[in-house]
């Protein structure tokens, strides 16, 4: 969608749950435009499934706003050729331009994209290997809360992947996870 239907859909979502609860609102976008509207709008946390590298404005405008920003593994061909130091490679690169926008390395959160850019076998190795990810020395966020590599592992459609997220969240905090982000919170 373009960016102003986004920021229509976004912005007043943001302002309800700022004015309503005391707690903090993440804004999902790799675009520079809805994340400054949603940022003035009071979201908290950037998060961008590209990693910074969409939107040559999207560093500039999480350094404007000295939020916390969740850097994405992703890319849009699957062309890897050592598949978990590629990951490890791209998030670098991800870290790299943060780093360069001058935000602070307490402000950056990696994710390793679990669902994003990845065959459904490259999802299971990055599940087995989230130290790697860890190891990279910042917080990390695992979201795989009903995602397609649980079904296709359990054979289960989206509504009955409960257990299968709570056993992924058991193992991303095994692995030394620092963040899930999962629908059914009460039960992860």
């Amino acid at each position: 969608i373009g960016d102003e239907e986004e920021i229509n859909r976004v912005v007043p979502v943001i302002e309800r749950l700022k004015k309503e609860f005391d707690t903090p609102v993440s804004i999902d976008t790799y675009k520079a435009p809805v994340a400054r509207e949603a940022l003035m709008a009071g979201a908290d946390l950037l998060n961008d499934i590209w990693g910074l590298k969409y939107d040559s404005e999207m560093a500039s405008v999480a350094k404007e706003y000295d939020v916390p920003v969740c850097l994405m593994h992703n890319r849009e061909k699957l062309d890897y050729s050592d598949f978990m130091r590629d990951v490890v490679h791209d998030l670098e690169e991800s870290i790299q331009i943060a780093l360069e926008a001058d935000i602070a390395k307490d402000r950056l959160i990696l994710d390793p994209g679990v669902g994003f850019g990845k065959t459904y076998e490259q999802n299971l190795e990055v599940m087995n290997h989230l130290e790697d990810i860890v190891s990279m020395g910042y917080p990390v966020l695992l979201a795989t809360s009903r995602k397609s590599v649980i079904g296709l592992t359990l054979d289960l459609p989206v509504e009955k992947r409960e257990e299968g997220t709570i056993a992924t969240s058991v193992l991303g905090a095994m692995k030394g996870c620092n963040f899930v982000r999962v629908h059914d919170v009460e039960a992860n």
